[in-house]
């Protein structure tokens, strides 16, 4: 029978939608803690409240699913672009359909293989050497112990699964990784647990959390599988790039990375290391590179700012007047051409969206050196010259900018809905 986005969502009030209040206890969305701009319930609204019928939806920054996963339950086709490897696997894992008897065979033979010795080399060899017990200085994100039960894991996965199995075993194992390990995430990045070096953490903790994970998986898989929409597109790459194949839609709903010279790969760097996806520091210095322009960790050149805002024009005037107050002076260039970015974003899918068809985007603002950026404004400025019209600009959220932005002033979180 089929299964309504309502009982997916549990006929649960949120209060905001504008938060991710509650969407963690979500199946599916708890198997990797996220921190979501939006809930689901937005894309249910901006589906319902769309003049024209929506059949396709797009999420060019795809970050956990909440876009594509809602739509399945909603009966409407999910496109989906993410750049960040983790985060691809992780979508496709939460959109495919499994055969559950099959999983519950697999693991069982996981686990049996894992008792085995692993390839602990294979596993950890082309990780920074902070990540495992000696570490450097003295400190390590792993006890070596906690690291030879998540190898013995990662081992056995790749020798009893494969294809899409493969990969949710994968995805399961990284939800834990943190939990066992000697540190937190937070939306500011990685820092070690308080006096982690007294804390013990047993090795038989990663085959408890582990087996927890793919039980509670597989009751989600089991319970939640007879979506109204079964199928998916899932594009890994540059949406700057990839964009331009899309096919038409009715709908795009996103939330893009904010201009806070934050690298949103940061809070993915356990995973995108043990799990592979990272190999070495040129790996990763093309993985940063090839997302949007919201930040300055990575030294790379700066597209020119768009010329059609003059918001923009007169608070890139302000920035570059204060560089010489900045914690990093490239911190201007980055601003001009997140906005470069995002516009060029925004007209590519003015091109392949549908007449009448709308665009629902939560952005956030940011400030430096006592200098509002308005995100929200500056953007409806470039979107209307494209072409579109401003339906809602609604107030989401407030956010605390962080030290390396000045203060503890509250940015705003804005929704805006544009018009073809």
């Amino acid at each position: 029978m089929q299964v309504t986005f309502e009982e997916w969502t549990q006929g649960r009030e949120v209060p905001f939608i504008g938060t991710n209040a509650g969407a963690q206890e979500l199946p599916f969305q708890n198997w990797r803690r996220f921190k979501e701009a939006f809930a689901p319930e937005l894309i249910s609204k901006a589906i319902v409240e769309s003049e024209r019928t929506v059949e396709r939806c797009l999420d060019p920054f795809g970050g956990s699913g909440t876009t594509a996963l809602a739509c399945q339950f909603l009966g409407v086709y999910p496109t989906t672009v993410e750049v960040n490897p983790f985060l691809a696997d992780l979508i496709e894992a939460k959109l495919s359909k499994y055969d559950c008897d099959k999983l519950a065979n697999l693991f069982g033979r996981v686990v049996r293989s894992a008792r085995s010795k692993s390839n602990f080399k294979r596993i950890f060899e082309k990780t920074p050497p902070t990540f495992v017990e000696p570490g450097v200085a003295g400190r390590w994100i792993f006890d070596r112990p906690v690291a030879e039960r998540i190898a013995a894991y990662l081992t056995a996965i790749d020798k009893i699964a494969e294809g899409k199995e493969h990969r949710l075993f994968r995805i399961l194992l990284s939800g834990i990784l943190i939990r066992v390990s000697n540190v937190m995430i937070s939306g500011k990045g990685r820092r070690y647990r308080k006096d982690w070096e007294k804390r013990y953490t047993d090795p038989a903790l990663v085959d408890r959390l582990f087996e927890q994970a793919v039980r509670q998986a597989i009751v989600d898989i089991h319970r939640y599988s007879e979506r109204a929409c079964c199928d998916f597109e899932l594009t890994r790459g540059d949406c700057r790039e990839v964009l331009r194949d899309t096919n038409s839609f009715d709908l795009a709903v996103f939330s893009p990375p904010y201009p806070n010279s934050f690298d949103y790969t940061d809070v993915y760097n356990v995973e995108l290391w043990v799990l592979g996806y990272l190999k070495d520091p040129q790996s990763n210095k093309e993985l940063r590179e090839s997302t949007l322009t919201s930040h300055v960790q990575v030294a790379r050149k700066y597209a020119l700012p768009p010329a059609t805002s003059i918001l923009l024009e007169n608070v890139l005037d302000r920035l570059n007047n204060a560089r010489s107050e900045m914690w990093s002076k490239a911190i201007p260039d980055m601003v001009g051409a997140y906005f470069s970015d995002m516009s060029g974003v925004i007209s590519t899918i003015e091109k392949s969206l549908a007449p009448r068809g709308e665009l629902w985007m939560v952005v956030g603002d940011s400030q430096y050196a006592g200098i509002h950026v308005n995100v929200a404004d500056i953007l409806c400025e470039l979107s209307i010259d494209m072409g579109f019209s401003l339906e809602k600009k609604d107030p989401f959220r407030s956010m605390r900018s962080s030290a390396q932005q000045g203060g503890r002033r509250e940015l705003a979180e804005t929704l805006i809905v544009l018009k073809k």
